[in-house]
């Protein structure tokens, strides 16, 4: 019995160290006597002692790749550096175990000479303005090339574009004149803008200042004439009452007497004097009638 206890150890050791789990998003390649015999998938697994061997661990995640940049030439002849992210899945561990000696760099390789034949038929400012174009070609290339390697690109993208330094040097002056003559047109713009508005402000100004002045003349006007009307209406007035009260020759002489006086009050000129004296000395008599009858 003692003779057979180490056999039976080897026999469960053996067991155990050939049990194999495999965990979620892998897989496992299996090759029996150097033959592809199975590809494993999540669970528990045993395989047969020095018969089977897992020949590769795949992982079935997506995967990113951050490739160097490349050196590219546009069509209008300007050389470029330009680096690529690739997304990437394994969809067949099988093909892509056996499909391609070293497929990351196989990835990166054809990502290359993809990239210089796509830039190759764009110039500078599209290569500038169409990355969206260029990853959506890439991506249809990469996929359709990989797709024996069991590989499915997902997402190709440009990272980043670097032209040679006086290209960007002439792009920054580019940039900052254009800057420039969007800001002149702006303060162009501004200034009209504000010369419409102040004169807009000076004709309502003006405007306004006729209409007050208009109204203006027309209230003096107004009043002028209301004023010429009461004392037209009081002289009528009075020379109604004066009629009314049949007035004597005498008070009618001395009445055109005052209206002499006011005439020449000192602000006249000229004073017109009445050639007949015997007016005059009428007038000295009315005015003693007058006295004695006060």
């Amino acid at each position: 019995m003692l003779v057979f206890f180490p056999i039976i150890l080897v026999i469960i050791l053996l067991i155990v160290t050939n049990i194999r789990i495999v965990p979620q998003s892998q897989a496992y390649v299996i090759e029996r006597l150097g033959a592809y015999m199975d590809t494993w998938g999540v669970g528990l697994k045993f395989k047969i002692p020095f018969v089977d061997r897992i020949a590769k661990k795949i992982s079935l995640k997506e995967q990113v790749i951050d490739f160097a940049p490349q050196p590219v030439i546009t069509r209008d002849n300007v050389t470029m550096q330009i680096d690529t992210v690739i997304y990437f899945q394994i969809t067949d561990p099988k093909l892509y175990t056996y499909g391609v000696e070293y497929p990351l760099s196989a990835i990166e390789n054809l990502t290359a000479t993809t990239l210089r034949n796509i830039i190759g038929e764009l110039e500078l400012d599209a290569t500038l303005t169409s990355r969206d174009i260029v990853n959506t070609k890439m991506r249809a290339i990469l996929d359709e090339a990989t797709d024996p390697w069991g590989i499915k690109v997902n997402r190709v993208e440009l990272k980043n574009i670097m032209p040679p330094a006086e290209i960007q040097e002439a792009m920054e002056r580019q940039m900052k004149a254009e800057r420039e003559r969007r800001e002149s047109i702006l303060i162009a713009e501004g200034k009209k803008r504000s010369s419409v508005l102040i004169a807009e402000g000076e004709k309502q100004s003006a405007i306004l200042r006729a209409e007050a002045s208009k109204e203006s003349s027309i209230r003096v006007a107004e009043g002028e004439a209301e004023a010429l009307l009461e004392v037209t209406k009081a002289r009528a007035e009075s020379l109604k009452l004066l009629n009314d009260s049949h007035p004597t020759k005498e008070v009618l002489t001395l009445k055109a007497m005052e209206a002499f006086v006011k005439v020449a009050d000192g602000r006249a000129t000229k004073i017109i004097i009445p050639s007949d004296l015997q007016s005059v000395a009428n007038l000295a008599t009315a005015f003693t009638e007058v006295g004695k009858g006060n």
